[in-house]
């Protein structure tokens, strides 16, 4: 069974190829970071315009990577939501053309889900119960995926995502974007115990987590150092920084998954791609005898190859979509 996935949720054209629901074929994105540097982040308009653009010749390098034609596939999966509007419909509108054209089943996929369904790509079929952490630049949410394959909310950000505030402090302190990627790398040179910056709702009862005071007393520092005339150390904040959002993801959902009597963790996302963040959370899960479960980093990050994965377990499921099929930018993971 051959499945081909069409990711055009954000700001990366990404098509992917799977065969038989765990074997990775092809996986090709066409990225927008230089189109969007000018503007320090994403601008809807532009890339919608750039989806529509890049699509079809995406699809074509797909195909040939994999070393198969579209008549080969035996579905079309496209990401629904979330995501910005504009861009979910390129996406859902070609892989409607596609379908129709070659008389294929259309599969409707959510983003965040497929973040935790690529992982079957590495290391085979998931076996839940097992708890999540998906982070991303619009996203921060641990969740409980049962036995039945259905992903229950246990806590999240209320107010910024991890890679908005990542986003948003590299800004500030002159980074490009995407800041995430650059507040990593600088932070390897720094202490992260160098500023104590804070960690809200830490020690409060729940899951939830809060980012914004955390990137509102980064940049009062920084504006009382640059009064008092002292030029700080910007390896050191951004490493104090990075520390202080890996605890407070880190703290609450291993707590999640110790409360919940579960030994399985996923991470998932973009921001999976951080290095401190996956080395804390291999780290804890060792010493805790828990199984961690995060994709290589190109399979963290927007693919085609995880809207593919997660296409063809809708597809082994017999779960398909109608060609009327509606974008959601607010399609939500779990209840």
């Amino acid at each position: 069974m051959l499945v081909l996935g069409i990711e055009t949720s954000c700001d990366e054209t990404a098509v992917g190829i799977v065969e038989d629901r765990m074997h990775l074929r092809a996986n090709v994105i066409a990225s927008q970071v230089e189109l969007h540097a000018p503007y320090g982040g994403v601008v809807p308009e532009v890339a919608a315009r750039a989806h529509l653009e890049q699509l079809l010749p995406t699809i074509d390098t797909a195909l040939v990577q994999a070393g198969c034609r579209l008549s080969d596939m035996d579905g079309i999966a496209v990401t629904a939501g979330p995501g910005l509007v504009g861009a979910l419909l390129v996406g859902v509108s070609g892989a409607k053309g596609l379908a129709l054209a070659h008389d294929l089943p259309l599969l409707g996929v959510n983003h965040l889900r497929a973040h935790v369904e690529v992982a079957q790509l590495e290391f085979g079929e998931l076996q839940p119960p097992l708890v999540a952490l998906v982070v991303s630049g619009g996203h921060t949410s641990i969740v409980a995926m049962g036995e039945d394959g259905v992903f229950r909310h246990l806590g999240g950000t209320i107010d910024d995502a991890a890679g908005e505030a990542f986003d948003k402090i590299a800004r500030f302190i002159g980074l490009p974007y995407p800041g995430g990627p650059e507040i990593d790398r600088l932070a390897r040179d720094g202490d992260p115990t160098a500023f104590a910056f804070p960690r809200a709702m830490l020690h409060e009862p729940g899951y939830d987590l809060s980012l914004s005071g955390l990137k509102t007393a980064v940049i009062r520092e920084l504006r009382r150092l640059d009064a008092a005339g002292i030029d700080p150390n910007l390896a050191d904040v951004a490493a104090s920084f990075q520390e202080a959002i890996v605890d407070v993801q880190l703290i609450k959902t291993l707590q999640a998954a110790a409360d919940e009597g579960l030994d399985q963790v996923v991470l998932a996302g973009g921001v999976a791609a951080n290095t401190r963040l996956r080395e804390r959370f291999a780290a804890e899960c060792e010493t805790n005898g828990q199984r961690l479960i995060v994709p290589s980093i190109p399979l963290c990050t927007d693919n085609g190859a995880m809207v593919a994965a997660s296409g063809a377990n809708l597809m082994a499921a017999g779960v398909t979509a109608d060609l009327d099929l509606a974008v959601d930018p607010n399609l939500p993971l779990a209840g």
